[in-house]
Parts: C-alpha cells; sequence; structure tokens
C-alpha cells in the first residue's frame, strides 16, 4: 500500500517551538534550561497534535493512488480519526472513521469535531479487531476510491514524519540529552528513536497496543538505514494504570502541575500520562538538573472534553 518514493505534501506549520518550561522544571527540583517542550500540539490544522506529521505522509500515498475515500479506526476520543477528517476536509475527500464500541449517548471532546469537519462516523460495535476489520471491509466496499489509514496512523512511512520532526528538534536546541514522549501506537516513538537514537528517546506506554517494545521495533526495523534491538528501547510501563481509557492519579496530578506553572494544557490518555512518566524519571534520579530534557507535546486538547470525571480537577 505504501511506497516510500511518494514525497509528503503539507497539512501544518512548521517547525513547531520549542519552549522552556522553567516554572515547571523549577517545581520538580530541575533547573530553568533544564525542561523544554516541543509544541506539537499547535501544528496549525483540526486543533493541532502529532497525527499531522504522520498524515503528511499517509495523506501523500492517497492522493498518489487517486483515492477518494480515507477510512480509519480508532477509540471514540481518537485524536487521530478527529485530524483525519479534518485532513480530509482540506484536500477534498470523504472521510469514514470507523469507531470501536456503541454510539454514546452524547457527543462530546473529539466527536463533535469530527462531524463538524464531515466526517461519517461507523460504530463497530464491538471493541475487537476482528469486528474494526469487518465494518472497515464494509466501507471499503460501498464504492469510490477508498484508502485505508491503520490504526493511529501508524506505519513505517507515517512514522517518517517524525524523523523530521527530531530534525527540527536538534536544530532548535542543539546537544539535547532526552525526548519524552507518549508511547500509543508506536510511530511517533519510532520516528524519533530512528533519528535520534534508542539512547535520546524515552517513550511512555499508554496502553494503546498490548506489546508496545515490539511495536516500536518492528516499525524502526522497517524504516530506511534503521534498526534497532527490542531490548535497548527506553520504554515506561508504569503509567497505564486501570487501562488505556481510565484516568490515573499520576495523569491527573501532571495535568494539572502543567497547567498551574505554565499554563499549558494536558490530555488524559497521552500526554497526561506521559508528563507523569517525565515526573517519576525525575523522581527516581533518571533525569536529573544539568541535563536537557525535552517533552514532546503530541497534543489531544479535545479529549479533554470527552472526560467528565476531569471537571473533579482542583
Amino acid at each position: 500500500m505504501f511506497s516510500s518514493d511518494v514525497p509528503p505534501i503539507s497539512l501544518g506549520s512548521w517547525p513547531t517551538p520549542v519552549e522552556p518550561v522553567a516554572r515547571c522544571a523549577q517545581a520538580l527540583g530541575l533547573g530553568p534550561e533544564d525542561l523544554w517542550i516541543k509544541r506539537d500540539d499547535v501544528t496549525g490544522l483540526g486543533g493541532g497534535g502529532n497525527k499531522i506529521r504522520k498524515l503528511q505522509h499517509t495523506c501523500a500515498q492517497a492522493l498518489a493512488v487517486g483515492a477518494t475515500t480515507l477510512i480509519t479506526t480508532g477509540a471514540p476520543q481518537s485524536n487521530h480519526a478527529r485530524l483525519t477528517a479534518a485532513a480530509a476536509a482540506r484536500l477534498g475527500l470523504r472521510c469514514v472513521l470507523v469507531l470501536g464500541g456503541a454510539e454514546p449517548e452524547s457527543v462530546q471532546g473529539n466527536l463533535v469535531l469530527d462531524a463538524l469537519a464531515g466526517a461519517e462516523i461507523v460504530w463497530a460495535g464491538g471493541d475487537t479487531a476482528s469486528a474494526v476489520d469487518a465494518a472497515v471491509q464494509a466501507v471499503a466496499d460501498s464504492g469510490g476510491v477508498p484508502f485505508v489509514i491503520p490504526f493511529g496512523g501508524t506505519s513505517a512511512v507515517a512514522a517518517q514524519g517524525y524523523v523530521d520532526c527530531a530534525r527540527e528538534i536538534e536544530q532548535q536546541l542543539p546537544g539535547v540529552d532526552r525526548v519524552v514522549v507518549a508511547l500509543g501506537s508506536g510511530g511517533t516513538m519510532a520516528g524519533l528513536v530512528a533519528h535520534l537514537g534508542v539512547d535520546r528517546v524515552v517513550g511512555v506506554d499508554v496502553g494503546a497496543v498490548a506489546d508496545p517494545v515490539s511495536t516500536v521495533a518492528g516499525l524502526v526495523d522497517e524504516m530506511p538505514g534503521s534498526t534497532v534491538r527490542a531490548e535497548d528501547l527506553q520504554i515506561v510501563r508504569n503509567q497505564v494504570g486501570q487501562g488505556y481509557s481510565t484516568l490515573t492519579e499520576a495523569s491527573a496530578g501532571a495535568i494539572r502541575c502543567l497547567a498551574r506553572t505554565e499554563g499549558i494544557f494536558l490530555d488524559p490518555t497521552y500526554t497526561g500520562r506521559a508528563f507523569a512518566g517525565l515526573i517519576q524519571l525525575v523522581k527516581d534520579k533518571a533525569i536529573t538538573a544539568g541535563s536537557r530534557t525535552v517533552f514532546l507535546h503530541t497534543g489531544g486538547l479535545p479529549g479533554l472534553f470527552g472526560h467528565p470525571e476531569l471537571s473533579t480537577l482542583r
């Protein structure tokens, strides 16, 4: 389906900023220039987020084969689904989102924006891979020229978008020691590792895939000129809590911390967990004063409004 020979299209505003978060750093016991944030939450299209870098590659593939419909899958509050809908609107393509489970009683968060962008939503009726795959196949067989984008927008070709991001970070902050990022479907971390190496990238598992280590290693190995040993990857596995869609106490604390020191908002599923992992790494002395750490903000703000339990945060 994918060819690495097709150049990406531009769907966002680049480069995204890299900013110091000095008040937050000091609250964590670090120096004012020890902690920075890469603002991939302000990529421009559809409310922003990391999926845009991937969609620049996958949508280029779709256009190259004459696709008329983009089809993708995700959870009800999928940021990837929202941004696929926005990309399709920008490109004049039909968009069908196949979402796991049953249609909720009320429409909140990303679901509101999916509909605003004109996406058609198909509820798979179950969360199993077979239920979702069957629904995708039915949509693909319904006419036009379909192009199916994988769960999370992740493939080895799409991960090249985060090779681009890694290069930006190096240009903006030479000598960066590490980048901490949420690990969902794996493509964002894979692209960073492919360019920066395993020693400078830490992924925080959010529970989106059963085996995040093999997932990331497999993606890196499929990328041109890249290879990695799975056991060398730096992946934090202690932030999943009761499951992907649940709000953990640590994530809630991380959201509160960055909001109250810097006025920057995180989401409960991805960036909240990732920043909670960073906080724990500081507590464990794996991140110390005097080194430069970049937290990659992958977006997801609309997801805040799909979690009513966040209204209890004080």
